[in-house]
């Protein structure tokens, strides 16, 4: 028996073999004499840690958390990818050849595993000797004693862990006394460079990257600095271990003076990425620095001075020296998401650029001038993934908009088919997967492939807020509501100051009965967004159910003076607080301008019938619904201003 200390996250060129089997760490592969099994990613992760782990017993919990790090999910979860593993490994029911339940504990691999490592660049160092050797590892808080006659491997890249049950596979050296001071020293050093553990609580660092300054005063080449911001926010997303802030997050700061340190804390990181970007004829020079937070201390710094066809080796540099700076631990396919390159056509990249510098303003003018650049992206390179996603992304929201002169249907047809080639050119596209769980569950009503495509995106990238957000809107109007509050959650996490997620977040707060957290949390979004007209109505909607109707009038009011909200919804809200106050005359004013439109919406005025105490009235327009899905039907279950009603046999019959 030996005991072996290997650098643990990653060591990706590691192959296990074990019975007919075989790990492939690289290609998340799992081989049965050399033909491919079929495995969820999931179950990957499941076996890879009870392998990592064999002979110990793996907690039911632990493997939770580390299968779902940032979910909070049911044990039947766990139980299901444990009964999916045996039978991708062909045990029979009452078989125990490789995976053992410990009963009220968890589980334990208990066949006989070797490893092989490919890495050249792995140091490998057997020794036989009669001492002992203690290595105190202080970052894992732990000592690994190899007692006599035992074989001690040391690999670089990762943190340490102790296993056992290792066999020898590495050439003998002769010289114990020079081979147990070769190791001290390794392993001391390897200590120094190992990663330093997560922050408390298991949160993982953090990183905003602002806006480039382009030092161009042409204002054509303005595209560059958020272009640049975009690419490294993409990039560094796909490492589970960082949490990065979205472009929406840190777009407003675009232009303007920065203060890398104030922003950070605004935004709650603990290091920003700042830099500045000039093109010059087909030269591009870009100088970038990591600052961090807490001390303003600079923690790396770069110029580049490249050609514009190098700017890809660019990015790369950045987002890598960025991880490694970080100190996050890259395991192989981390390290092939960073170095990862949607296009070699410079020119088709610039034009995709300028596609989201105008796809960020979210607004009408900048949507449609997206989606040129986004085609032009397209025409000129056929195989640019991400362009055909970018596309999708303005088309879905185009349509979820009904922005004029675009058919609603037929752009969300046009999302659909484009994301679908996005995903057939690249599987790996969140964007792409997300955009078409958006179409799938408010356009087609498809739950179950709206479910399929949301899990894929955020399996493929936890830190995008988008999906996440549009994931929690989709699970409330199921009546989902802690899975959707558990992802919503998440989303304001990854984007704190975004206004649109932290109204969702305070809705569902509302829905839920929770009114002083509502209150509470839409405040603060006012503070950020002051003018941000969907806060404004959900807090006054909140203060109503406070009895606080001065306050709640007040938010209404602000709210029905924006241009961007249906005005028979402030409207409506406003004259249900009218009734409920005895201003019925007001109340009714505002029925008959709800009455006297072309398309009354029945739900605005069986609202304000509701408050007068019309129930017949009340209820005969509820009737009136054309569509009772989405949205509508969730309004139908939990508006708490139809509490009133519920008890009715005819409201019932509308749920």
């Amino acid at each position: 028996m030996g005991t072996e200390i290997t650098y643990n996250s990653a060591h990706p060129e590691c192959v296990y073999e074990f019975g007919p089997f075989c790990i492939d760490t690289v290609k998340r592969l799992l081989l049965r004499e050399g033909e491919p099994v079929s495995l969820t990613s999931k179950g990957f992760d499941t076996l890879l840690t009870l392998v990592e782990r064999r002979g110990q017993v793996v907690c039911k919990d632990e493997l939770m958390k580390i299968l779902w790090p940032d979910t909070i999910v049911e044990e039947n979860n766990l139980t299901q990818q444990i009964s999916m593993l045996r039978k991708a490994l062909g045990e029979r029911a009452g078989e125990h050849r490789f995976v053992v339940t410990v009963p009220g504990r968890g589980y334990t691999f208990v066949a006989e595993v070797h490893e092989t490592f490919s890495d050249e660049s792995a140091l490998i160092v057997e020794q036989h000797t009669r001492s002992s050797i203690t290595l105190d590892i202080e970052d894992e808080q732990e000592k690994a004693v190899a007692p006599r006659d035992t074989g001690l491997r040391v690999l670089p890249r990762a943190a340490y862990s102790v296993r056992r049950g290792w066999k020898s596979r590495a050439a003998i050296f002769a010289a114990p006394v020079v081979l147990i001071g070769l190791a001290l020293s390794l392993a001391s050093w390897f200590t120094y460079r190992a990663p330093q553990p997560e922050q408390s609580g298991g949160r993982r660092p953090s990183i905003a990257v602002l806006p480039f300054k382009s030092l161009n005063n042409d204002p054509t080449n303005d595209y560059l600095g958020t272009g640049m911001t975009d690419t490294l926010i993409a990039k560094l997303s796909n490492i589970r271990q960082i949490s990065v802030r979205p472009t929406s997050s840190v777009i407003k700061y675009a232009g303007r003076s920065q203060d890398a340190q104030a922003i950070g804390r605004e935004l709650g990181v603990d290091s920003v990425l700042e830099g500045t970007i000039q093109k010059a004829g087909d030269r591009v020079r870009v100088t970038v620095q990591l600052v961090n937070v807490q001390d303003r201390n600079p923690l790396w710094a770069k110029s580049f001075d490249e050609e514009i066809t190098d700017i890809f080796a660019v990015q790369d540099t950045i987002s890598s020296q960025v991880a490694q700076t970080m100190l996050v631990r890259l395991n192989g396919y981390d390290r092939k998401q960073l170095s990862k390159r949607e296009t070699e056509n410079v020119e088709a990249y610039q034009e995709y650029l300028r596609g989201r510098y105008f796809w960020n303003k979210r607004d009408e003018a900048g949507l449609k001038k997206s989606v040129e650049h986004f085609q032009h992206a397209i025409e000129l390179d056929p195989n640019y993934g991400a362009a055909y996603a970018g596309l999708a992304d303005a088309y879905t929201i185009i349509a979820n908009y009904s922005i004029k002169p675009y058919d609603r249907d037929e752009t969300f047809q046009r999302g659909k088919a484009l994301a679908l080639k996005a995903i057939d050119v690249d599987e790996a596209l969140a964007e792409a997967h997300t955009s078409l769980a958006f179409i799938k569950a408010f356009y087609e009503q498809d739950d179950s492939g709206a479910e399929t495509e949301f899990r894929r995106a955020l399996e493929l990238n936890p830190n995008y807020a988008t999906a996440h957000h549009w994931y929690s809107e989709f699970l409330v109007m199921r009546g989902r509501e802690q899975e959707s509050m558990t992802e919503i959650k998440r989303a304001q996490e990854l984007d704190p100051l975004s206004p649109v997620i932290n109204v969702t977040l305070g809705e569902h707060l509302y829905y839920g009965r929770r009114y002083d957290e509502a209150i509470t949390h839409l405040r603060k979004t006012l503070e950020i967004s002051p003018d941000f007209a969907q806060a404004s109505y959900i807090l006054g909607l909140a203060l109503e159910q406070k009895g606080m109707y001065k306050e709640a009038i007040s938010a209404l009011r602000k709210a029905k003076e924006s241009t961007k909200l249906d005005p028979s919804v402030p409207s409506s809200a406003l004259g249900h607080v009218y009734a409920l106050t005895g201003q019925k005359g007001e109340a009714r004013k505002i029925l008959g301008e709800l009455l006297s439109t072309d398309d009354p919406a029945p739900y605005s005025i069986g609202m304000i019938y509701q408050g007068l105490g019309e129930k017949e009235q009340a209820i005969g327009w509820l009737r009136k619904i054309k569509s009772k899905e989405g949205m509508l039907q969730m309004l139908l279950r939990d508006d708490p201003r139809l509490d009133s009603l519920r008890s009715d046999q005819r409201f019932q019959e509308l749920l």
